[in-house]
Formats: structure tokens, C-alpha cells, sequence
């Protein structure tokens, strides 16, 4: 299958997704949501056993794409639900992806990418990367993320990083236990090798059966959690706060909220 916003490589048992819009810092739109559903599914069918994620150029992913966000103001409530589903499937499917996954991080990784990053089995990030659940800067809600924040850290915590869109480097990410380990950047590619490689030699089916088992831990929560963020995400798009919240990140201004 062809891409125009990803890469899609091979090496061995191991198989890499990389973000490929690095003229807009890997930011993600509807297209790119899809084809990383369809990437996600196929590596799911096929005989890898490990799966990187990855950004071209500067960032790993600098969230939603200002594209993506212009164009949420004229659709109505059905489509807002249908942007929040596809987001969904994409953070679910990566979630219970039966192979290794590893990000790696450097650059930003915000908003959506916070959550594409952190999703993952194991972040490796360098020192300067940046995290962010930023989306109440802008009038706009981290519902779906939430979710599986809710499943990483201490409640407490996770009030402080959605409430406050405040942005967190690796090391912080590392303390809260949202990155694996905190990576020189000139060691980054090596790290990702050894660590794929190091879970390329493990029983597929042994991993296969641990994701299963601890998605299925967690399945009921998930569930209900999830519904009720589709409901939010939704929701918060029908605001006045969204719609300043978008009119002055697009003008470059404050916000003026209501």
C-alpha cells in the first residue's frame, strides 16, 4: 500500500512508521489518521514482530495540523463525532497493537503526538524533546488522550499536565513515568536498534498473548472511558471558548474567552 504521509520500512523483524510531513513538524490530519490506522493494521497482519514510530526532520508530532483545525469550523455535529472516532481507532489500535512498539522521540511531540508517542510500549526520548497535552490552551479539550493517561499515572499528576497544557521534557516525562528512558540524541537510533532487536528474540506469541492480557485488564475501564471522551471531544466543539480558541491560535492572538 502507498503512503503520501508516512514512510513504511523494514529491516529484519522489525518494522518502522515514520511520520513524513517534516515541512509541518509531522502534524497530524485526517489523511495522515487514516493511513496510520491502515499502517497499524497491516504491520498487526504481518509476520514483524517489533513496530517503531518515528517523525521525519525536527519533531516526532507537533499535534492536530492547522488545516485540520480551520476546517473544524464549519462542520457539524455528526462530523466532529467522526473526526473524534477516527482518533479513537487510531490511539486504540495502537494501544492493542499485538507487536513491540517502541517511540522514538525527539523534537516536539504535543497534543496528539504526546499521545502517539506515549501509547507506545516503551518511549525512548532525547533530553530535548517536548510534551504537552496542550489542547486547553486553545480552548479545546485532551478527552481521547485522557483516557489512556488515566492508565500511565497517578490522577494528581495527570490533572496537572491536562489542566495546566503545560509543556514537560523527557526527563520529567521519564520521573512520571510517561518515557521509558531518556536517550542522547546521537545514541537514539542505536538505542531503538538494540532495544528492537532485543524483543525481536522474544516469543511473538508470548508478547502477543501479555498485550492481550493486559488490554484485556483494562478493557472494561477503557470502554466506558473512551465513550464518554467521544462524548467530550464532541461536545467542547460546539463551544464559543473552541471557536475563539481556534480564531486566535490561526491569528496568532490571545484568546478573548467568553
Amino acid at each position: 500500500m502507498s503512503y503520501t504521509t508516512i514512510l513504511v520500512e523494514e529491516q529484519g523483524w522489525v518494522r518502522t512508521i515514520r511520520l513524513n510531513r517534516p515541512e509541518r513538524r509531522n502534524a497530524i490530519t485526517p489523511q495522515m489518521q487514516t493511513e496510520l490506522i491502515a499502517a497499524l493494521q497491516d504491520a498487526a497482519a504481518s509476520p514483524c514482530r517489533v513496530l517503531v514510530l518515528e517523525g521525519a526532520g525536527e519533531a516526532f508530532c507537533s499535534g492536530l495540523d492547522l488545516s485540520a483545525l480551520q476546517a473544524a469550523h464549519g462542520k457539524s455535529a455528526a462530523e466532529h463525532r467522526e473526526d473524534a472516532e477516527r482518533v479513537s481507532r487510531l490511539f486504540r489500535t495502537l494501544y492493542e497493537l499485538p507487536k513491540a512498539t517502541i517511540a522514538a522521540v525527539h523534537g516536539a511531540a504535543l497534543a496528539g503526538g504526546t499521545g502517539l508517542a506515549t501509547i507506545c510500549d516503551f518511549t525512548l526520548a532525547t533530553p530535548t524533546a517536548k510534551f504537552g497535552y496542550t489542547e486547553v490552551r486553545i480552548g479545546f479539550i485532551p478527552a481521547l488522550v485522557s483516557a489512556y493517561l488515566a492508565l500511565q499515572i497517578a490522577e494528581k499528576r495527570a490533572r496537572d499536565l491536562l489542566l495546566s497544557g503545560r509543556l514537560f521534557d523527557a526527563v520529567e516525562g521519564h520521573r512520571l513515568g510517561l518515557v521509558t528512558e531518556v536517550v542522547d540524541p546521537h545514541e537514539l537510533t542505536a538505542r531503538v536498534h538494540s532495544l528492537a532487536q532485543t524483543l525481536s528474540q522474544n516469543s511473538p506469541a508470548g508478547i502477543r498473548a501479555t498485550k492481550q492480557l493486559l488490554a484485556a485488564q483494562s478493557r472494561a475501564w477503557l470502554d466506558q472511558a473512551i465513550a464518554s471522551a467521544l462524548d467530550a471531544h464532541a461536545t467542547i466543539r460546539e463551544t464559543a471558548d473552541f471557536k475563539e480558541g481556534i480564531a486566535a491560535f490561526l491569528e496568532k492572538r490571545k484568546p478573548e474567552w467568553s
